[in-house]
Formats: C-alpha cells, sequence, structure tokens
C-alpha cells in the first residue's frame, strides 16, 4: 500500500495531517491512516481511543467551515482511520489557507483555485459573478439573434432571460463574453510550415464576443482547408478536414473551457492536422471515459452552453465528441483526443492523408488485389507467412482502417479498402 492522490499515512499525530484535511474537504475526499510508516507499513498508536478524539479535538478547532469525517479504529493494528468527505461548504481553511493535493503531498490552493471554491461552495458559476464594468454594447450577439432566432431588436428583457443582468441590475461575466469587446482572452490561431519554427499565417482573436471569435475561426480554417472543384456544370466544396468535426471542436473549446485563466485557445494549424487546445481541465465530477463517450452531465459554462444551443452553434450538450467522431465515420486517420488536469486538446486530421505504413503492412495491402475478398489462410499462403504474424498484421491494417473485415469466425475474410 503507498501514498496517493486520496491517501495518505501519518506514523504519529502532529497538526501537520489538518493541511491534508483542508484539502480533502475542497477536492475530492480522501483517507489518512495513523499508525502508519511511510512506507505503508502498520506500526500502531499506542492509545488509539485517545487519538481518536485528540484527532477529532483538533480537527474541530481547527478547520473552518467544520468538514464531513468519520473516524474508525482497527483494533487488531492500533491504525485510526481517518475519512474526509469533500464539502458543500467551500473553502475549507486550516490557520487561514485552503489547501490541495498535489500528488501525495499537500499544497496551498492559488488565488484562482480559490476563487473558484469560494464560488462552488456558493453554488455560483464563473460566469454569474458581476462584470467590472457597464459599459458594454452587444451588436454582433444581436444580429446572431435576429438571423437565427428572428427577434425584431435585442432589449433587458432578453439579457435577463440569458443570464446577463443579475438581481442587482448588474452585467454578469457572461454578458461580457457576448459583448462586443471585454476583458477576456480569445483565440490564438497560428498556420505552420515544415516546422513550429515557420509561422506562415498567425491571427489572434480576443476582447470580442465569443460568436465572434467563433466565426472568425470558420473562417481561417475556410481559407485553408476547404477549396472548390468543377465538375461539368456542378462546383463542389472539398473538405480536407471536415467543416463540422472543426466547429464542433471549437464550440467545445469555447463552452467548456475556464474563462479566468488568462490563456488563449490555441488553434494550430499544419498541412496534415489541425490542433486545438483548450484552457481548463475536464468538469468537475466527469471522467476522461465519460467525456470522450458524450456523456457530460456538468457544464463549467452553462450560460455560454445556453446560448451556443439557442442559436443551434451545438446541437445538444454533451454530444460534440460523438459529431467529431461521426465525421470521421469513413477516414483513414481518426480525431485524437487528449485531457490532461489543466487543459484538454483534440487533434483533427486530413482525411487525405493515409497512415504510414511498415514493409510488411505494404506487402500484405499489395498481395490483396483490389475487390478481392481473402482469408488470413489465403493471404499466408501468398505471402510465405505464419498464420501469427499474417493475423497481427492484419489486425494493425483494420485498426488504421487500410482494410475491410467481413464474415465472421471461419468464414472471415478481407478485402483492401477502396
Amino acid at each position: 500500500m503507498r501514498e496517493n492522490h486520496s491517501l495518505e499515512f501519518k506514523q504519529t499525530i502532529t497538526n501537520t495531517f489538518l493541511k491534508t484535511v483542508s484539502a480533502f474537504a475542497n477536492f475530492d475526499g480522501g483517507m489518512i491512516l495513523f499508525g502508519v510508516d511511510d512506507d505503508g507499513n502498520s506500526v500502531g498508536i499506542p492509545d488509539p481511543d485517545s487519538a481518536r478524539l485528540d484527532i477529532e479535538n483538533r480537527i474541530n478547532d481547527s478547520i473552518s467551515p467544520k468538514p464531513d469525517y468519520t473516524l474508525s479504529v482497527n483494533r487488531r493494528s492500533n491504525v485510526v482511520k481517518l475519512t474526509v468527505s469533500e464539502g458543500k461548504n467551500k473553502p475549507y481553511f486550516y490557520k487561514g489557507k485552503a489547501y490541495r493535493r498535489s500528488d501525495t503531498s499537500t499544497v496551498e490552493v492559488d488565488h484562482v483555485e480559490l476563487k473558484r471554491l469560494t464560488l462552488e461552495g456558493s453554488n455560483l458559476y464563473y460566469e454569474q459573478l458581476p462584470y467590472d464594468s457597464d459599459d458594454l454594447s452587444f451588436h454582433y450577439f444581436e444580429s446572431a439573434l435576429i438571423e437565427k432566432l428572428h427577434i425584431q431588436h435585442l432589449n433587458d428583457d432578453i439579457l435577463r432571460t440569458f443570464g446577463f443582468i443579475n438581481e442587482d441590475k448588474k452585467y454578469t461575466n457572461a454578458a461580457a463574453l457576448f459583448a462586443d469587446k471585454n476583458d477576456f482572452y480569445g483565440i490564438d490561431i497560428a498556420r505552420f510550415g515544415d516546422s513550429i519554427s515557420e509561422i506562415l499565417d498567425r491571427e489572434t482573436v480576443a476582447g470580442v464576443s465569443v460568436l465572434e471569435q467563433y466565426d472568425r475561426a470558420v473562417s481561417v480554417y475556410r481559407r485553408y482547408y476547404q477549396y472548390e472543384v468543377i465538375k461539368g456544370v456542378e462546383r463542389k466544396t472539398v473538405e480536407l478536414i471536415p467543416e463540422e468535426a472543426f466547429r464542433e471542436a471549437v464550440a467545445n473549446a469555447l463552452v467548456h473551457r475556464e474563462w479566468d485563466v488568462n490563456s488563449h485557445i490555441r488553434i494550430s494549424m499544419f498541412s496534415d492536422r489541425i490542433e486545438i487546445i483548450s484552457p481548463g481541465g475536464l468538469p468537475k465530477g466527469i471522467t476522461r471515459e465519460e467525456y470522450l463517450d458524450g456523456r457530460i452531465s456538468n457544464l463549467r459554462n452553462p450560460m455560454v452552453g445556453n446560448v451556443f444551443f439557442r442559436l443551434h452553434y451545438i446541437e445538444m450538450f454533451g454530444t460534440g465528441i460523438k459529431r467529431i467522431k461521426d465525421a470521421y465515420a469513413d477516414a483513414y486517420l481518426q480525431p485524437d483526443f487528449a485531457v490532461t488536469a489543466h487543459t484538454i486538446g483534440v487533434t483533427l486530421p486530413c482525411t487525405d492523408r493515409k497512415p504510414a505504413v511498415t514493409s510488411d503492412e505494404q506487402m500484405l495491402l499489395e498481395s490483396l488485389d483490389t475487390g478481392m475478398l481473402l482469408s488470413s489462410k489465403e493471404i499466408a499462403e501468398r505471402l510465405g507467412w505464419t498464420k501469427a504474424k499474417t493475423v497481427r498484421v492484419l489486425n494493425l491494417l483494420l485498426q488504421e482502417k487500410l482494410i475491410v473485415k467481413s464474415g465472421q469466425a471461419r468464414g472471415t475474410k478481407y478485402r483492401r479498402r477502396t
């Protein structure tokens, strides 16, 4: 047994454990075992019942507000277990400071994290906070409402409906995000050449309505990843990267980013792909698997999300990832999603690109005549390979979507993708 993000060992009882109590109450909860050394060995507490009372008194006297916790004693090992639940009345302070876990250590939260804890404890979102200026205009937002919702003009009642004006008749951060001018960071778009040292074009869209940020990002995308071809009397638009996937990725970045972070959404454009990185990790309470499956249950910015939904920039909450994947359903290369503690990223490959193949993969592809279905046994005989090697290379080519499988069990056959 080892210490981790939610487990800490204490061989003796000193006030240092109170920082960890604050951290567990502020984030995710956790457990502290008293009478266990740093290596995870149980050494016990001499008088566990007295120790239990001592721990309880220290918490009640030192942590404010009082956290939700339980204490128990293992009579065989004399180990005292303290279980701390994540609280609802955040932030939880020890000596006037709030703490969080960083791997196996406990550290003080920074001012941004403290603000978020305070909002969470008050059941508020950052968007709901009052903006520090009353000098806001909404011409870009109004134009979108007129075009898509067919309103005649924007008024205070509509602004209140969207949560842009609070009970004190002050503009909220949500209002500022959709205002023509604001103090928020935005999107930094860069088009690169053969390396990231070669910047061919750059456009930073910040301090303007998030709707304008979205539209200008789509405009840059169309400049470099769409072109028209004429066949007979028809003019057809060719998309090197599906526009639907790009739109969903940018909308997701704007709706789910952390707006209190002074950092741009980064859109990096290359000849073979687009990378979009949004500041802010996953919304609280959502796992990576739930995010990738589209099971979004907790929006970080529900007001921004509501506007994007009402204006049809997004179809439904939580379906963006699925729509991106669907846009690549028939593509050789698939989108790649990256989630870290502080960022969410997606890489959209060009659909005209195919994965690089090994010499063995190339030999197998050449053995498959176009349109011909062959079993793994027939392919192995053609190439003089063992069955194990043939199956291994076939599985690699299936993952790369370079071949197609049909049939089942002994009737399984393969053909080259046309």
